[in-house]
């Protein structure tokens, strides 16, 4: 709790810290590190809690940004987004454009959950790489949204009340949505619905035998990890102005998956924390070398070796107790 108060204390005060320091260029980093947070947390409730190990979740993350910078573009550009069978305008308002990314990544979790979930093991970890693959090359093909090049935003979204192109703006409304999502994520988990989802990540035919369903339990949890992904894609897009189908590629869900485990899969903090150390390695190596992934690959070994809950559990004790 000490932790959680200290790191939260922290965040709140960072902009303030970083000005006095003179590095106010930082903050922007730090958005970034929550963003990232964000959408590794959301993966670990599917792969900590839920035991189901994805290579496909920048999916989710990819098309809440494409979904954000598509009507962002037909906003500055003044032309519809579709004019048939309807007329569907471009709009640039952060309070309806985020929830429609939240929307649509959903939706698009529910189908490829829905068939990914038939499957476990290997086979679904393959399925969810696949479908991620498939949207990637899409979105290469999309000519018209800039394809391989991606696309960039005019501006960032209208919000009432914040002027997201100021940083510090932007980085507290990012914290506000990544401590809003943690504390929808601590309820899941400490409910019914979590207990049941743990439940089939550890023995699934003892839960269906007890009468759960627990096919529809993970498409919910499943549909919940890519909706928060896509709400963390359309902040990406309002930090970058910028979208390109990398986002979507099997690589950037990798990345994503390693942030859980370095940070401690199944712990909820853990991610946020994986994250921000990742975040920080890669710029802090990538100013002496291009090849940092060299330096940043042994200390990823050795977390896995000799850290089961990782950064989390160094932190915690968590590791020291289960000696």
């Amino acid at each position: 709790m000490l932790l959680l108060i200290s790191a939260t204390l922290l965040l709140l005060l960072l902009p303030t810290l970083l000005g006095w320091l003179g590095e106010e260029y930082l903050i922007s980093l730090a958005s970034r590190i929550l963003i990232y947070a964000l959408v590794a947390v959301s993966l670990d409730l599917m792969l900590g809690f839920g035991g189901m190990v994805s290579l496909g979740h920048a999916a989710f993350f990819g098309i809440g940004a494409y979904v954000v910078a598509i009507f962002t573009h037909h906003s500055f550009d003044g032309s519809p987004v579709l004019s048939w069978p309807f007329v569907l305008p471009g709009l640039d308002g952060a309070l309806v454009l985020w929830p429609l990314a939240i929307l649509v990544s959903a939706l698009l979790a529910a189908i490829i959950g829905a068939l990914s979930l038939r499957t476990s093991g290997m086979h679904f970890i393959m399925i969810t790489l696949a479908f991620a693959q498939m949207l990637f090359f899409f979105f290469v093909s999309l000519e018209a949204y800039g394809g391989d090049d991606g696309l960039s935003l005019f501006a960032r979204n209208r919000f009432p009340g914040l002027d997201l192109s100021d940083d510090t703006h932007f980085y507290y409304l990012c914290l506000a949505v990544l401590g809003i999502f943690l504390l929808i994520a601590y309820r899941l988990v400490s409910s019914r619905f979590g207990m049941v989802i743990r439940g089939s990540r550890d023995n699934e035919k003892r839960m269906q035998a007890l009468g759960f369903p627990t096919f529809r339990y993970k498409l919910a949890c499943f549909v919940i990890a890519g909706a928060a992904a896509g709400l963390a894609g359309a902040l990406i897009a309002n930090h970058t102005e910028y979208v390109s189908p990398g986002l979507m590629h099997w690589t950037h869900s990798g990345v994503i998956l390693v942030m859980v485990l370095l940070g401690g899969s199944g712990t909820l903090f853990g991610p946020v924390l994986g994250a921000a150390t990742f975040l920080i390695l890669e710029e802090v190596l990538a100013i002496y070398t291009e090849h940092w992934m060299l330096y940043l690959g042994p200390a990823l070994i050795l977390v896995a070796l000799f850290a089961r809950h990782g950064i989390y559990g160094i932190l915690t004790g968590r590791e020291r107790n289960n000696v």
